[in-house]
This record gives C-alpha cells, sequence and structure tokens, in this order.
C-alpha cells in the first residue's frame, strides 16, 4: 500500500512538472506575440504618417500633374499596406481613415494641413514638402527601431526607411533639376549626405 501510494506521488508530481513546463512554452509563445504599448503605438503612429506621405503627394500631383508625386503616392499605399498586414497579425486596430486629408491623430493631422498649404505655393515648395515628408519619416522610423525587439516588426522598419531614403534622392534630384534647395530638419546632415550621394537601394518593398 505503502508502495503505490509512493508511486501515485511520483506520478503526481511528473504529471505536474510535464504540465509545468507545456505552460512555460506556451507562455514565451504567447510573450513572442505580445507587443509593449510602445509597439503598437508606433505601429498606428506609422500606419497613418504613410498615409499623410501619400495623401500630400495625391494633392501635389493633382495641382501640378508632376510624375513623381504619382508614382511615390503609389508607393506610400504599399508602405500603407505593409503596415496594415502588421496591425492585422496582433489584431490591432486600423487607426486609418478611408478619407484622403483625415486623420484620427491630431498631430498628424496639423501636419498635413501645414504640409498642403506649403505644397500649394508652388511647385518648388510641393518638392520641397516631399523632401521634408521623407526626412521626418526615416527619423521617426529610426526612433521606432530602438523601442521595438520583434523581428517582424523591425524587419517592416527597415523596408520602410530604406525605401524612404529612395524617395528623399528622387525628390531631392528633382529639386536640384528644378533650382531648389532644401537642407534636412530631420536627420543629422552627415546622414542627409550620405543618402542624397548615394544611388536608389534594392528595398524589400516595392519602393
Amino acid at each position: 500500500m505503502k508502495n503505490l501510494t509512493l508511486f501515485t506521488m511520483i506520478a503526481s508530481l511528473t504529471l505536474i512538472s510535464s504540465c509545468s513546463d507545456n505552460d512555460t512554452d506556451a507562455d514565451i509563445n504567447i510573450k513572442d506575440e505580445i507587443l509593449s504599448i510602445e509597439e503598437i503605438d508606433d505601429l498606428k503612429f506609422l500606419r497613418e504618417e504613410e498615409k499623410l506621405a501619400r495623401d500630400v503627394y495625391l494633392y501635389s500631383y493633382s495641382i501640378y500633374n508632376l510624375q513623381i508625386f504619382k508614382n511615390i503616392s503609389n508607393s506610400e499605399q504599399m508602405h500603407m499596406d505593409i503596415v496594415l498586414e502588421l496591425l492585422n497579425t496582433y489584431n490591432l486596430q486600423d487607426p486609418a481613415s478611408e478619407s484622403i486629408g483625415e486623420f484620427n491623430n491630431p498631430e498628424l493631422q496639423n501636419i498635413y494641413n501645414d504640409l498642403i498649404q506649403k505644397s500649394s505655393i508652388s511647385m518648388l515648395d510641393a518638392l520641397i514638402v516631399g523632401n521634408i515628408i521623407e526626412d521626418l519619416d526615416i527619423k521617426d522610423i529610426a526612433l521606432n527601431e530602438g523601442r521595438s525587439d520583434n523581428v517582424d516588426i523591425l524587419n517592416v522598419y527597415s523596408s520602410l526607411k530604406c525605401g524612404s531614403r529612395n524617395h528623399l534622392r528622387n525628390y531631392y534630384a528633382q529639386l536640384i533639376e528644378n533650382d531648389g534647395i532644401y537642407s534636412p530638419s530631420y536627420i543629422s546632415l552627415e546622414d542627409f549626405e550620405a543618402i542624397i550621394t548615394t544611388s536608389n537601394e534594392q528595398c524589400n518593398i516595392n519602393n
């Protein structure tokens, strides 16, 4: 009887230990899928920030019919779609409005309003706005990278930042062709010059 009792206790402990190990594995898997508040906020902001770029470029294209605005607005739509995939993957609500020029984030709404006002002045100013947006995007994505250790998110950030560098090169080249000038407001002058003096990159997305 004592031997039976001892066997039962050992079996129970083994079962508990087995369950504990499985639970630990389950916890690890769950934790891998949980995003921090900062990561969630960054993704939602980025989704609307890419929309801001798209909407401003569509606005500029409607006024000046310059192909660069159309081409890069299409790229920004792809950027928006990539961020949306991440939001869907982690079951996060999409903050982006379907209406052009409307934003749930008041900061981005104010930026949009200011940038289209500047873009309305002249084609040259609209090209400067293109430089401003890509300059800002590169800075913001770099900050986002420092707040995440999620591989999926970091891969997306890397691809989007690569695309923004190409956009900056293209807008800057177009600006110079039209006798304009731009100095960075957000990234360092060193980083800016490293971008505009090099060729377009092959990113993991359609630039």
